[in-house]
């Protein structure tokens, strides 16, 4: 029902009356209900939340910010700590080296320590050129090249696709660090199991960058080059007709997809690039390291005994292959400054270590699993053993 008002008028004024104005009456108030949802606390309403509560709990309410995300000026206070560190520990490097400049002199000065310091410099210096090569190469291999190109190009047989393959890492630069992930791309994509470890146990040895390392290390024994070559084949091609007769599918497990395989071609390349350097330049390091401190630390007479007897020379310099993990663009270097040895036991050494050493073991476990690398590491380190020694007691 509504409440008319009329307008006041003059007692003298003729003028019609303005239209009256309606106001509605308010509405009856209801009853409260205590049943109702309204009624209920916000926080006994279903959800457990009020209208403000659920519009900041919507992820896609504007007001909404996730939980872990921090301004700016937040991450660059967390940031601070972390990177006042690294200034503070060069800085207190610096300060040691500088106070303790003397006895590092003196102790630098000792015959053994030049020594030391001559043989790992003369590694370094020699074996670094060819590491950045084969690293930069094996990378565009592995990001440009396509794995389908290699399953067109090898036999549909088994058996042939074995040496085609074992030939195929001949004209393919790079190193073991790049081996296992491009063998675990051709065996992902079809590429029968045995062609695919015949490549990846050939390439690192035999490809044109490692024997070209191999010649620069051995100018007085051009033979070195050759029986590297026909051994490593050998042993790889081997390798893969065992594989093929006496392998089982369950050994396998199908690779995941490679790390060199990234969103765009380039950052894929660089990443390659940026995982085989620190990886390969480690363990050049660290053989470095090792083969200067044999050479300067080590009795001349343990050298020598281990040296005179042809079987402890071969298993001693096999055993260090794998000890050393160095990469195959260098270790021919390594095994050139161990003078007191055969050819043979050098071989050995060369012929062993592109094909299975610590780092290639771990690499071979988290690419086709754990039974895989326990069944295939020691098969493949006795037939390199085998292999080295037969070509060397014909062509060394």
């Amino acid at each position: 029902m509504a409440i008319t008002e009329e307008a006041p008028r003059g007692p003298n004024s003729h003028a019609p009356a303005p239209p009256t104005q309606t106001r509605p009456k308010p509405a009856d108030p209801k009853p409260f209900d205590p049943k109702s949802p309204d009624a209920r606390p916000a926080d006994a309403r279903p959800g457990g939340a009020s209208s403000a509560d659920e519009r900041l709990a919507d992820p896609k309410s504007p007001d909404t910010k996730p939980a872990d995300a921090q301004s700016p000026d937040a991450k660059a206070a967390d940031a601070k700590p972390a990177d006042s560190k690294s200034p503070l520990v060069l800085t207190l490097l610096l300060l040691s080296v500088v106070l303790l400049q003397g006895p590092i002199r003196g102790a630098l000065s000792a015959p053994v320590m030049q020594s030391w310091m001559t043989v790992f410099v003369a590694v370094l210096v020699q074996a670094l050129p060819f590491l950045v090569l084969g690293v930069l190469l094996s990378a565009a291999i592995a990001v440009f090249v396509p794995a389908s190109f290699f399953a067109r190009a090898l036999p549909s047989r088994p058996a042939l696709a074995v040496p085609v393959a074992g030939m195929a890492g001949a004209m393919l630069p790079g190193c073991e660090c790049a081996s296992v992930p491009v063998a675990g791309a051709l065996v992902r994509r079809g590429v029968t199991p045995a062609a695919a470890l015949a490549f990846l146990l050939s390439a690192p040895a035999i490809n044109p960058i490692v024997l070209t390392a191999t010649a620069v290390a051995f100018p007085r024994n051009p033979e070195m080059v050759l029986a590297r070559f026909l051994a490593s084949l050998l042993v790889s091609c081997v390798m893969g007709w065992l594989w093929q007769r006496l392998g089982r599918t369950d050994w396998l497990r199908t690779p995941e997809r490679s790390h060199y395989e990234g969103p765009s071609k380039g950052a894929a390349f660089w990443n390659s690039v940026r995982h085989d350097v620190m990886h390969a330049g480690g363990f050049l390091v660290v053989g470095a390291m090792a083969a200067a401190t044999l050479k300067a630390l080590a009795p001349a007479s343990w050298l020598r005994t281990a040296a005179e007897n042809p079987l402890v020379a071969i298993l001693a310099l096999a055993v260090l292959a794998v000890l050393l993990s160095i990469c195959s663009e260098a270790d021919a270097f390594v095994a050139a400054s161990l003078t007191q040895f055969s050819l043979t036991a050098k071989l050995a050494f060369l012929v062993v270590g592109p094909m299975i050493d610590l780092k290639l073991f771990a690499m071979q476990a988290g690419t086709f699993g754990r039974g895989f690398a326990l069944r295939f590491a020691p098969a493949t380190f006795a037939l390199a053993i085998v292999g080295a020694v037969l070509t060397g007691a014909v062509l060394l």
